[in-house]
């Protein structure tokens, strides 16, 4: 009877002791699932970061300096590798690059960029790349001229746009670039505050910025030259517009304030 009550107790132990095996490796297999868990995580941080610095970022327009190629409501993705990276590249501009840019391609005349403000190099800001290094600009009675020629603009009529100046009636332009870049162009008159200006020599990483809005823009004619390192990337597409007239979940007013035919087109 003894060794009967001995072999059955040694049973239980064995038991007990499969239980607690069990157990472990069932916390064990908690723990590395949340540690699974938590890494991939920080991974996709990592990763939407890293796309957000070296290859896309979404934007969208907050003003009509850019009309009427960009309008208030168009949200677009800017690329972020066309003319190589700066610390400005990176989310709070942090300094992972102090100084300059790798990888840098010169921007083409006509392009639609994002950039840093000058000379506060914190405020978000898009243009269009008027003149690059070397050029000589200077505006006479509403005229642009790059390096003494005047950029030829034909007359397309005249509209009425709403913008932060109220119901406005504009005259609408195309204007041609010396590289053959054409692109609309809004005047009020040729005669506003930035329409003379002294010439203005274009130096060696730096460019001057316009808005297509040209009396309704503040751009290089009042903050100055652009340095190549405040470039952020370049405006590719638009892929949501809204008038701001109703919220996305409202599908039965998106007749009414989703601007469907700006979606996913190309910014030029």
């Amino acid at each position: 009877m003894e060794n009967l009550e001995v072999i059955e107790k040694n049973e239980t132990e064995e038991e007990r002791q499969e239980k607690i095996e069990k157990l472990n490796r069932k916390l064990e297999k908690q723990e590395k699932q949340e540690k699974s868990g938590w890494f991939g995580l920080v991974m996709a941080v990592l990763a939407a970061l890293a796309i957000r610095s070296l290859a896309f970022e979404p934007y969208n327009i907050p003003s009509s300096s850019m009309v009427p190629t960009l309008l208030i409501g168009d949200y677009l993705f800017i690329t972020k590798f066309d003319y190589g990276y700066s610390r400005h590249s990176f989310p709070f501009s942090l300094p992972i690059i102090p100084k300059g840019r790798l990888f840098y391609v010169q921007p083409e005349r006509g392009d639609i960029v994002v950039f840093k403000k000058p000379p506060e190099n914190k405020t978000d800001y898009i243009k269009r790349i008027i003149g690059i290094p070397g050029d000589v600009l200077q505006l006479r009675d509403g005229r642009l001229y790059i390096n003494n020629q005047i950029i030829p603009r034909e007359y397309q009529g005249q509209e009425y746009w709403d913008t932060e100046a109220g119901h406005t009636l504009y005259t609408k332009y195309i204007e041609t670039l010396p590289n053959g870049v054409r692109h609309t162009i809004y005047e009020l008159s040729d005669n506003n505050k930035y329409d003379e200006t002294d010439p203005i020599e274009v130096p060696d990483g730096y460019f001057f910025m316009m808005g297509d809005n040209r009396d309704n823009s503040l751009d290089s004619r009042y903050f100055g030259l652009v340095p190549v390192e405040n470039l952020e990337g370049k405006a590719r597409i638009i892929f949501y517009s809204t008038n701001g007239d109703g919220w996305f979940f409202q599908f039965w007013k998106w007749s009414k304030f989703l601007r469907f035919e700006r979606f996913f087109t190309e910014i030029k």
